[in-house]
């Protein structure tokens, strides 16, 4: 695997930088690691906490450092590992995020979706997305695997959006829609792929909500969003997929139940962080070779096999 460091090729690289970035900015991103590369990835894939092995998945690998990389913001999370990979996976050209980015990591919600444009103009027609959530929906259990459907934005109910401020339309429309912010054909896909693989007892399909952490959810907080329909909840997701989908890239989602949210204020479990990583780990196979099944059905022409 080759890993560049090229802090001395970035000098619009600064430790301040804005918190929405012009269409120019990103393009000199892009434009400063295509240069590096020779490809041109289709795929984009982003590791959720403890999932960062699928970038060990992809062949003759060229991996960055987010510190190297020209307007990066750097990962902060334990269980991240901070890097941007690039190589192929089943044949498709593929870029992804070791460690992505969060609004409690003190991130403008612009900067944390800003892969997601990076991507766009990287080539990418696809984006896989993985998490590790919180299950609320009571048939769900550890180590369960959710395809997304649908989601809430519940920092977005008071003006917390990526979209917010002037609006490029290099990018986007200023009003996109998200009645299909996920491909119903690329979940049809992966329901599919998990059959096949065996995976059936441990596949499900729901709704996710994104909250702004790092606290974990409160047992009211749980029974809340349990009454309006979450079957998951987490940290992340919602964001990059709003971006994506602005950008028109296709999206497909995973989530990984690496806890089951409390519910009880008789119960003495507790949420933890260290159990979201282990969770990671003891799933992480199975995971891997479901994102890497349904990336090797998905055509460079947004279609699948």
């Amino acid at each position: 695997m080759l890993i560049r460091r090229h802090a001395n090729l970035c000098p619009f690289l600064c430790v301040s930088t804005p918190s929405r970035l012009s269409y120019e900015d990103c393009k000199a991103t892009a434009d400063w690691l295509l240069a590096q590369i020779d490809m041109r990835p289709t795929v984009g894939i982003v590791c959720g906490s403890g999932l960062g092995g699928l970038a060990d998945l992809l062949k003759d690998q060229v991996a960055f450092n987010y510190k190297d990389i020209p307007n990066f913001p750097q990962s902060t999370v334990h269980g991240h590992a901070g890097r941007l990979v690039f190589g192929t996976m089943k044949g498709k050209p593929c870029v992804c995020m070791q460690g992505r980015f969060h609004l409690y990591e003190g991130y403008p919600i612009q900067r944390i979706t800003l892969p997601m444009r990076i991507f766009k103009l990287l080539g990418v027609q696809t984006v896989v997305i993985t998490n590790a959530a919180g299950g609320l929906n009571q048939d769900f259990k550890v180590g369960d695997i959710m395809i997304i459907k649908d989601h809430i934005n519940l920092p977005g109910f008071a003006g917390n959006n990526p979209l917010v401020g002037p609006n490029d339309e290099r990018f986007g429309v200023r009003f996109p829609c998200m009645s299909d912010a996920y491909d119903r054909d690329l979940q049809q896909l992966a329901m599919e792929v998990g059959q096949q693989l065996g995976y059936g007892d441990f596949l499900k399909e729901g709704v996710y909500c994104v909250l702004g952490g790092p606290s974990f959810e409160t047992i009211a907080e749980c029974r809340m969003l349990h009454l309006l329909g979450v079957d998951a909840v987490g940290m992340s997701t919602v964001h990059e997929v709003i971006v994506a989908r602005h950008c028109g890239m296709r999206v497909v989602a995973l989530s990984l139940i690496t806890n089951l949210a409390v519910m009880d204020y008789d119960s003495e479990e507790k949420a933890n962080h260290e159990e979201v990583l282990q969770t990671g780990k003891q799933r992480a196979e199975q995971m891997e070779r479901l994102v890497s099944s349904v990336v090797n059905r998905i055509e460079p022409n947004n279609n699948y096999i």
